[in-house]
């Protein structure tokens, strides 16, 4: 039974949400930056003060228990409030804005964002993190971020999203290919061509792998050269490792250099959605629904 009188410590609750994300205690300890012995002390100080077991440990798994699950959206939200708190207090009149962006939209985005942000929301102080999706929506649930723009959807529990706008891809090719120029290019033109992806962990790789599943189209090379980066990605095609799929806001900026050729889809052609997504625990909705105007309204520039 619950000891009506206890009061438990962030602390407490940052490792029980931390070893409900990652299901590993190491995992969660190196994310936390304690040592392992104190995350399983603080569980248990929260497991005992509580009077709940909320976590599960085997020798090969970690499990949230029914009643960690029916804790944990408050836990979240505890913390969420707590960190608010503390963002105020250390920006006055102002806040703090924890914003994360997947490495394939943030170089594009960033340039028209920011300094239309100091414009429109001057007491917002944005901290910028640009990772890959999975880390920014771990970062989202355990609450080391506020909102993240990403490619949607998530089909995450918990998460509120808020769709910014459509882009299309573009197929970067070596100067001289058959295909350059067209503007009425068929996803089937794809099959056994090289396909140059982006290393495990970028949701562009995974698009563009679902694409060509969904069409039943086998690119030639898939996987044989990976980049962590668009612009080496477009640096291998320009040398003639083979083509790829480029973001249209991303096309200004990365073909600007190297012999390289474009080609457009037909209709409908495939691209991917952009949006931000946040905790529906928060309660700055109104700040993310304002920013997502100033995205909508500053998108990169598309080529003609």
């Amino acid at each position: 039974m619950t000891d009506q009188t206890y009061q438990p410590t962030l602390s407490q609750l940052r490792a029980f949400v931390a070893i409900a994300e990652y299901r590993h205690f190491g995992t969660a300890a190196a994310r936390l930056a304690v040592s392992q012995p104190t995350l399983s002390q603080s569980l248990a100080s929260l497991e005992n003060g509580l009077g709940l077991q909320l976590i599960e440990r085997s020798t090969r798994r970690v499990m949230v228990t029914p009643d960690g699950e029916r804790l944990l959206p408050q836990a979240i939200a505890t913390l969420d409030a707590a960190d608010r708190f503390v963002a105020a207090a250390a920006g006055g009149v102002g806040s703090t804005l924890r914003l994360g962006i997947i490495p394939t939209v943030a170089p594009y985005v960033l340039p028209s964002l920011l300094p239309e942000l100091r414009l429109r929301m001057a007491g917002l102080v944005p901290h910028i993190i640009e990772d890959q999706t999975a880390r920014l929506l771990d970062g989202l649930r355990t609450g080391v971020l506020d909102v993240a723009l990403l490619a949607l959807p998530t089909e995450v529990p918990g998460l509120v999203e808020i769709p910014l706008y459509n882009e299309q891809f573009v197929l970067v090719l070596p100067h001289g290919h058959e295909l350059a120029w067209r503007t009425d290019v068929s996803v089937d033109a794809l099959d056994d061509l090289p396909l140059l992806l982006l290393d495990e962990g970028h949701c562009l790789r995974d698009q563009t792998l679902e694409l060509c599943r969904s069409e039943g189209i086998r690119p030639g090379t898939v996987g044989d050269t990976r980049a962590a980066s668009l612009p080496t990605v477009v640096q291998c095609v320009a040398g003639g490792l083979g083509v790829s799929l480029l973001p249209e806001m991303a096309v200004a900026a990365e073909t600007g250099r190297g012999r390289l050729d474009l080609a457009r889809f037909a209709d409908p052609a495939p691209g991917r959605t952009l949006g931000l997504a946040f905790r529906a625990s928060s309660t700055r909705a109104g700040d993310f629904e304002e920013l997502a105007q100033i995205v909508r309204a500053h998108r990169p520039g598309v080529t003609a």
